[in-house]
């Protein structure tokens, strides 16, 4: 047990690996929530509130982050992948305190641990309890993991954006939707470091942009509405943990890859906001800083980007830290095709078998099931399902 009620102490210092078990085992391991805060997150409510919720059941989608050049600042949330997290008031579990009691799935792992130190979901939930300052209730949760670790859409970031959203309905949704992403912040930055570029999307839903981290300043970027906008994605039997990716990042860049690099950004965010697919394509294609030292190290990538432009989509980038490949277009029929030149460029350049499937974005974010949670009214961010 991790003890840290009120303590002087001012961060946690939570080990270098994302969900790190080395001696997995089913013991529940509680964790009192109430740690102190640090300077850049939001202040804890004054009062304790009491659950509205005996418990609840939220879903929180996959992310593509960085989308090219929009590398720690930009990313998107996709419909119809990702996680589901449970919470129960449990009085078997002492006040204050979370336990993980299963973890289950088509993408459960032993690498994940019941600890809620070392589980994303733990981590997430935890944060939510630490800032809405519970101290008299117990809870207990269970993650279903629909994403695979390590594939570059946000796994971490969708367990955290689960658990954060089911704790807060179980206390009336007290929380914003911006502390929810603090709360988010808290897992991320054990696994790859302090950035919001899945967590944002995964929360808040659509297209975000990160304008700053301190303070945490976050925009929404509406993709028109009567525009169809399609994500290929093709994740390949290879895992690329976002550290070992980072690390492979250049220290420092020239001015001409800078300017570079934030024109294209910047028409990215314009293609977005006027719902250009064509224009969103080239400019995701166009990294000169990121992708060209990441994508060696994903064997067949390179061939992959060639061959999803040449069947007929508009841009081909990595997707997060990768391995996953994201091409754009703007018809689902065309982007099953491409997703089949996309397999099989995997299988001829790298060597690897891999999956495609084709998805829209998701404009909602995480959200809680009605039907799964007890007298729930919302979810606490305006949204139901």
């Amino acid at each position: 047990m991790a003890i840290c009620c009120q303590s002087p102490f001012k961060h946690i210092n939570f080990s270098s690996h994302a969900n790190p078990n080395p001696n997995p085992t089913s013991r529940k391991f509680p964790f009192v929530c109430n740690f102190s805060l640090s300077k850049s997150q939001s202040v804890p409510l004054v009062a304790e509130p009491e659950p509205v919720l005996t418990s609840a059941r939220a879903f929180a989608p996959a992310t593509v982050a960085n989308l090219g050049p929009g590398f720690d600042f930009l990313g998107c949330a996709v419909d119809g992948l990702g996680d589901f997290v449970s919470v129960t008031v449990d009085p078997t579990i002492h006040p204050g305190q979370l336990s993980i009691s299963e973890i289950s799935g088509p993408f459960s792992s032993k690498r994940l641990s019941k600890h809620p130190l070392h589980n994303c979901a733990g981590i997430g939930a935890v944060a939510a309890m630490k800032l809405l300052g519970i101290r008299s209730v117990g809870l207990s949760l269970s993650l279903e993991k629909g994403l695979p670790l390590g594939s570059g859409l946000g796994s971490s970031a969708a367990s955290a954006a689960a658990a954060a959203v089911a704790v807060n309905a179980i206390f009336g949704g007290l929380l914003s939707p911006l502390d929810l992403v603090n709360a988010g912040l808290e897992s991320e930055s054990k696994v790859s470091g302090y950035h919001a570029d899945n967590i944002a999307p995964a929360i808040m839903g659509g297209f975000v942009l990160i304008r700053s981290y301190e303070p945490l300043d976050l925009m929404k970027l509406e993709f028109p509405l009567e525009k169809d906008l399609f994500f290929v994605l093709v994740s390949p039997e290879f895992e690329a943990p976002t550290k070992k990716m980072r690390a492979a990042l250049p220290a420092e860049i020239g001015m001409p890859h800078h300017v570079w690099n934030c024109s294209q950004a910047g028409a990215l965010v314009a293609a977005v906001l006027r719902g250009d697919v064509e224009g969103l394509g080239r400019a995701m294609s166009s990294d000169k800083v990121v992708e060209p030292r990441r994508a060696p190290l994903i064997p067949g990538m390179e061939a992959v980007k060639r061959a999803a432009v040449e069947g007929g989509a508009f841009g081909c980038t990595i997707s997060g830290a990768g391995p996953t490949a994201v091409a754009v277009t703007d018809s689902e029929e065309k982007g099953g095709e491409i997703g089949e030149t996309m397999v099989e460029a995997f299988r001829e350049g790298g060597g690897l078998k891999a999956v495609a499937v084709v998805k829209r974005l998701d404009r909602v974010g995480a959200r809680v099931h009605l039907e799964k949670s007890s007298k729930l009214k919302n979810n606490g961010m305006g949204k139901q399902e």
